[in-house]
């Protein structure tokens, strides 16, 4: 028996928030964090929007979580997020202590394993889940976005 609440049930939660930020013509990267089964924090690329390179989906889902935690700490909450976080994000990550990250697509070039960044070493990492629908939307726009320029 599946349970309703596994990594499948979340990724396709994150790849909502991938949908909105395609909508809004934003690299479609969609973030969430869950505790215990309960989604705390939503996110999606708002770099265009806000005029912010740091305004990736996991900065303003770790934003968002800690606001609702009240404190700046993410232990026991896990990431879904449609994209390897990067670098950046990566760092964020470390120092928010989150429990668990669980990803769809590789990112093989600004990925935090291709470059080697380093996440808290408590932190569980899961790659691959729904890869193909992640990497299906980011295809997606990026031909789009080749057509319209």
């Amino acid at each position: 028996m599946i349970l309703p609440f596994d990594d499948t049930y979340f990724m396709k939660k994150a790849l909502q928030e991938a949908e909105e930020a395609f909508n809004k013509g934003e690299v479609p990267v969609g973030a969430i964090i869950v505790v215990q089964d309960r989604i705390i924090a939503r996110a999606h690329n708002l770099t265009e929007l806000l005029n912010d390179v740091t305004a990736h989906a996991e900065m303003q889902a770790i934003t968002a979580a800690a606001n609702f935690l009240g404190g700046k700490y993410l232990q026991n909450c896990t990431l879904y997020v449609t994209l390897e976080p990067c670098q950046m994000c990566a760092g964020a990550l470390y120092w928010s202590q989150i429990s668990k990250i669980v990803y769809g697509a590789t990112d093989a070039e600004r990925g935090c394993g291709a470059v080697g960044a380093k996440l808290h070493p408590k932190t569980e990492i899961i790659g691959g889940v729904l890869e193909e629908e992640c990497s299906a939307i980011l295809k997606r726009f990026f031909i789009q976005k080749r057509h319209l320029n």
